[in-house]
């Protein structure tokens, strides 16, 4: 049996919590002097303080720490637990960490404003053979897994790619429910295979950007394209493409080697 000092010390536990829980229900003292008044606590106290700090730490409240205490939660059964609410704490740090790119983003976006940095060209894009999957995902930046699927299906025909693009098909942005095509560029016609579109790009008039930085900082670059079109007197005329030209794997928001051209296909306004 140890005191609740040298139990607090060797937990790394405060006192103050150690007799806050005890108030609470959540972790009572092996035994406490009738005489004294000392709380003593037995090492085998450890594992329900380690499930208390760990379903705290994932942001529990006390309320509930103390019904899955109660219930008797297997060993088991609490680590299938704190995988699902690290999954989702990772996810929101993940959407954090993206919010903050934007945010980053939009100030460089207005900072630049006197001053654009992506030159835009008006160029023809030549006929292009391309195989694809067409998909509605939940996020642009979701289109990730469309390529796994893409590369797997063609299998031996991979080694021909030439780069990866995607073409957004929606007429405005989309916060979700997004009609993306992920595809890889091929200079001549490769075997179709099952889910997969292989067909060729027809020849277009593009504005186009490049962006040298990573995915987060693509609004600089649509940004340059946006006034381009408008001062030029030009409308959009067709899905706007994304040529990765440099990557890394595994692909990440935040990487700044990354080359991405933007082509926006473009028609004179009436």
């Amino acid at each position: 049996m140890l005191k609740i000092g040298d139990f607090s010390t060797l937990a790394q536990v405060s006192i103050k919590t150690l007799r806050f829980y005890d108030q609470m229900g959540l972790l009572l003292p092996a035994s406490i002097d009738s005489n004294s008044g000392y709380r003593y606590y037995s090492a085998d106290q450890l594992s329900r303080l380690h499930r208390i700090l760990a379903l705290k730490d994932f942001g529990f409240t006390l309320e509930q720490i103390g019904q899955a205490l109660d219930a008797g939660v297997t060993g088991e059964q609490m680590r299938g637990m704190l995988l699902l609410r690290k999954t989702e704490q990772e996810q929101r740090v993940e959407e954090e960490l993206e919010r903050l790119g934007r945010l980053n983003s939009r100030i460089r976006l207005i900072e630049q404003e006197a001053s654009m940095a992506n030159e835009v060209i008006l160029k023809t894009a030549p006929k292009q053979w391309i195989a694809s999957v067409r998909e509605t995902i939940s996020a642009y930046n979701t289109i990730g897994p469309l390529y796994l699927k893409l590369s797997a299906a063609l299998g031996p025909a991979m080694a021909a790619c030439q780069f990866g693009v995607a073409l957004w098909h929606d007429p405005e942005f989309k916060e979700s429910d997004v009609d993306a095509e992920a595809g890889f560029y091929f200079k001549e016609n490769v075997p179709a295979a099952d889910g997969v579109s292989v067909y060729e790009l027809p020849e277009t008039t593009v504005a186009s950007a490049m962006h040298n930085g990573s995915y987060q900082r693509l609004p600089e670059a649509y940004d340059g394209l946006l006034r381009w079109v408008a001062e030029n007197g030009y409308s959009v005329a067709g899905p706007i493409r994304e040529l990765y030209l440099k990557i890394s794997m595994p692909v990440r928001q935040d990487d700044e080697s990354y080359v991405t051209e933007i082509q926006v296909p473009v028609r004179k306004s009436a």
